[in-house]
Formats: C-alpha cells, sequence, structure tokens
C-alpha cells in the first residue's frame, strides 16, 4: 500500500518515524493509502530547511517573489481538475464543491500576487529639524500552518501564499484525514520557481502539533479547526510567545423575517446547510424562523431536499459522505438525541439509498424542527448535514438568540427591510455577516474570522490582517548631519 511521505527541503522525506495512518477513501469505506505520523524530529528537520531557506528568501526581491506567485497562480489554476479529484477522493466532496474549494484558494493567491502595494511604509519627513521618520514591513522568518480536515486545500492557500509573498518560510501540518493535497501543493511551488525549504508540509497528529506548537524556530502559527483545539493552540502557543491565529469552531444561524422570501431563504438553507456534507465552519444549521413562516418555510426546504442525491463524488451527486465512519456514527447520534429532546425529525438521512458503495461513509441530509436551545442539538457544531430550525416570536427574539451564543462565526438575515437588515448587522455580535447571503464568506481582500469563541487572537485569516500577521513593523528615525547639526546636547530628545 502506498504510504505518503512528508515534504522536506524540495524532497519527499520518509522522515524517522515508523507510525502511519490510514487515509480512506469515504465513498468507498476503504483505505486508500497510508500517511506518515512526524515525530519532533521529523518536525525539527522541516523548521532547519525553512530556518536555512529563510534569508535567502526574505532577501529575494519583491518582483521576483511575485513572479514566483504569479507562476503558482498560472500552474494551480491550469490544473485545479488534478486538485479537485483529489479533494474528492480523500474528503469525499463533490466534484463541483471541491473545484469551488479551489477557486476559493486561488482568490488569495491572487491578492497575495499584489502584496507589494501593501508592503509599503509610511514616510514623515522633517518631524524634527532634518529628522525624518519612515517605517517598512519585514517577515517574521518561520511560521507554522495546522490546517483541518475539511478544506484541504482552501485553508492552506488562506495562509501560505500570503506568507511566502510577505518572505517568510512555512512548515504546514495538513489534516491526516486527507493530506494528499498539501504534497501537490509542494511540488506544484518547486516547479513556479520557490527555492527549495521555504515550503515544508510534515504529516501528523498531535506529536507534531505539540512539536510545531512548542518549537523556538516558529514564529507564529495559524490554525483552523474546533474551538477545544484553537484554544488549546492559542494558550499554548503564544506561552511560547508566539504569534497566534487559531480560527474555531461554529454555529451559524440564519435569522427568517416574516417578510423574506421564502423560496429563496428555502433554497439558501439547503445549500448552506447540506453542502460539503456540512462538514464546513461557515455551514448554515440554525434557520431560525419569526412566526409566523415556519410551518411554511419547513415544507419548502423537505421539498427541496426530497430532490437531494447523496453519493460517490464522481458521480454527479449533489452531496457526498462524510469524513469518517466515526464521525458518520457520531453525527448520526444527534438524531436520537433529537427525539430524547422534545424536537421533531422532519427529515432522517439515516439509511438512504445512495450513489455510491455501500460501505462508505453515508448520512443523508437530515432536518429537525422545534429544537430546544437547551439541546446539544442546538448547542454543539454537529459538522454534519443537519439543518435545525428554531421558532421565535420576534426579530429581538432572534437577535438575543444569536448572541447568547458561544460562537460568532457567521450569521445570515432574509428579509426585504432594509431597516431591518440594518439594525441586524450592527446588533449582532458574530464576525461576518450575510443579509440574503447564507454563506458570507469574505472576498480575499477583505479578512476571514468570527467572534467570542470562534476566534482567538487579533488577526483573522487572508487580507489585510494577514500581510499584518505575517509581517512585524520596524519605525526608522533618520538624520543626515550637515556642518550645521548643532553639536553636543545632553537633553532628551524633543520635538522643535
Amino acid at each position: 500500500m502506498e504510504t505518503l511521505d512528508h515534504w522536506i527541503n524540495g524532497r519527499l522525506s520518509a522522515g524517522t518515524s515508523t507510525r502511519t495512518a490510514p487515509v480512506y477513501n469515504p465513498a468507498r469505506g476503504i483505505v486508500a493509502r497510508e500517511v506518515r505520523l512526524g515525530s519532533v524530529s521529523d518536525v525539527e528537520e522541516a523548521i532547519s530547511a525553512a530556518t536555512a531557506a529563510f534569508p535567502g528568501w526574505a532577501e529575494t526581491s519583491l518582483a521576483k517573489r511575485q513572479q514566483v506567485l504569479f507562476n503558482f497562480r498560472e500552474l494551480l489554476n491550469a490544473r485545479k481538475d488534478e486538485v479537485a479529484a483529489i479533494l474528492t477522493a480523500e474528503h469525499g466532496k463533490v466534484t463541483s464543491d471541491a473545484l469551488g474549494e479551489v477557486q476559493r484558494g486561488l482568490e488569495v493567491v491572487e491578492f497575495a500576487v499584489g502584496i507589494p502595494h501593501l508592503l509599503k511604509g509610511e514616510y514623515s519627513e522633517n518631524v524634527s529639524t532634518g529628522v525624518d521618520v519612515y517605517s517598512t514591513r519585514q517577515p517574521l522568518g518561520v511560521v507554522g500552518i495546522i490546517s483541518p480536515f475539511n478544506f484541504p486545500a482552501m485553508v492552506p492557500l488562506w495562509f501560505f501564499p500570503i506568507a511566502i509573498a510577505a518572505g517568510n518560510s512555512v512548515v504546514l501540518k495538513p489534516s491526516e484525514k486527507d493530506p494528499s493535497a498539501s504534497i501537490w501543493m509542494a511540488q506544484l511551488l518547486q516547479e513556479a520557481g520557490l527555492p527549495d525549504g521555504v515550503f515544508n508540509v510534515v504529516h501528523g497528529d498531535k506529536e507534531a502539533v505539540d512539536a510545531i506548537l512548542d518549537a523556538p524556530g516558529i514564529a507564529s502559527v495559524s490554525f483552523v479547526g474546533s474551538t477545544p483545539i484553537a484554544r488549546y493552540v492559542y494558550e499554548r502557543g503564544t506561552a511560547t510567545g508566539k504569534r497566534v491565529q487559531a480560527l474555531g469552531g461554529a454555529k451559524n444561524h440564519m435569522l427568517v423575517l416574516p417578510d423574506a422570501d421564502l423560496d429563496l431563504v428555502a433554497d439558501s438553507a439547503v445549500n448552506a446547510g447540506f453542502g460539503s456534507a456540512g462538514e464546513r465552519c461557515m455551514a448554515i444549521s440554525v434557520v431560525v424562523a419569526v412566526e409566523p413562516v415556519a410551518d411554511e418555510l419547513i415544507g419548502k426546504i423537505k421539498d427541496r431536499m426530497s430532490g437531494l442525491t447523496v453519493g460517490d463524488g464522481t458521480r454527479g451527486c449533489d452531496m457526498g459522505p462524510l469524513i469518517t465512519r466515526e464521525h458518520r456514527d457520531k453525527v448520526a447520534g444527534y438524531l436520537d438525541l433529537a427525539v430524547e429532546d422534545g424536537a421533531e425529525v422532519v427529515v432522517d438521512g439515516r439509511g438512504i439509498e445512495v450513489d455510491g458503495e455501500a460501505d462508505g461513509f453515508w448520512l443523508g441530509p437530515t432536518l429537525i424542527d422545534k429544537v430546544p436551545t437547551s439541546s446539544k442539538v442546538y448547542g454543539d457544531e454537529i459538522f454534519g448535514p443537519v439543518l435545525s430550525v428554531v421558532r421565535v416570536e420576534s426579530y429581538d427574539d432572534g437577535v438575543a438568540l444569536i448572541n447568547a451564543s458561544q460562537y460568532g462565526n457567521g450569521t445570515a438575515i432574509f428579509t426585504n427591510d432594509g431597516g431591518a437588515a440594518r439594525r441586524f448587522q450592527r446588533e449582532v455580535t458574530v464576525g461576518m455577516i450575510g443579509i440574503n447571503v447564507p454563506i458570507p464568506v469574505p472576498v480575499a481582500y477583505y479578512s476571514f474570522g468570527g467572534w467570542k469563541n470562534s476566534l482567538f487572537g487579533d488577526s483573522k485569516a487572508y487580507g489585510p490582517d494577514a500581510v499584518h500577521f505575517f509581517t512585524r513593523q520596524k519605525a526608522i528615525t533618520s538624520r543626515w548631519l550637515d556642518p550645521s547639526h548643532g553639536g553636543i546636547n545632553l537633553g532628551f530628545p524633543r520635538s522643535h
């Protein structure tokens, strides 16, 4: 069976660890390959390679760095079908969704290509007699990236293009559940002209993660995953002096006002709730229906769900499997819990007919009505194709419900009332807001990230925040002396 190696200093490396983990094809329910689980020494080797490569890359001109990223963008765009096939095989998402993931990652690469404009400093002339002050932005050094299983290409692309464009070198630890896309991108970067050692990939589990968090040679860590792990990464990483951005979990609400276009709402709820089998941190998992629209809306959502096909992502289906059998079973367990808590399962995704192998990790789209807010079905980030409906009596009740959540990643309001929408965007305590848009993921030149327990650290992903995160500012005070400089003065410097 094939074993996927690390990528260190421009070549594949087996490393020193003998531990491996299975990589499944979730649509078939079989082990497709194995991946090596890196040891501390493997991480240290990658950091050493990145450390050695950093000075030369940091001194490489902005124009040359820009050209490498442009070459990478062209290669990635031309060969996106290849990586999309890898994503479908290892994650299970359907081909159209995989291509969409790559396209959103491409947008960040395109943003990174324009980084010379964003690295410009400021200049103030003659702040004191003959004295000028100006600022520059310089790279941090070696940066670490720890990415999740749900977007094996896009999430790394949120971080490493900007980090590399800014002059840093990178050590990426992808999810061990679907790691092949990271190696594919490493090889593409090499083809684009990136020097060896600037981009490294070490596969692994907690041992590799902790090695990155503890390593004195890592200047920063970027992470996306669940809230408990995001908090752990933030606390352990900052304890060793690192700059950390740790994006955590979510429980995203869609507030539906009585004046909303319910056909648009139903389409949006299905798309946002069941795309990528609900394994998205921006998935809509709770529809908050302001009465009296709930019954009609549920009927429309149910009708649309009846036309969805679930199966192998290569067969033109609407939704694929979940990532592992264990995760599928965990998500399915929430249906029994919903019934115990007094909710009503309107559409049960268990035991559905699928266009795929019987042993695949299947769970169909599921709709649950009248979910109590005290239930774990409401409070937990289920991370699967489960859409809950909560009924409220007013706009104020809906906003209070959203603001009471521990999460603050994304939310949406559906209404034809501009005043209500404007009020919502000001009152809701969430970092990303959609108005008649169900998945408000910002474009690449804005930044992605939530509030509350959905983000640990001060910097969001990509956009302007990323440029600041992957660089440090220097302020330089300069005076070029002439014969009239004035001689010795032991007083404290002051403006005059």
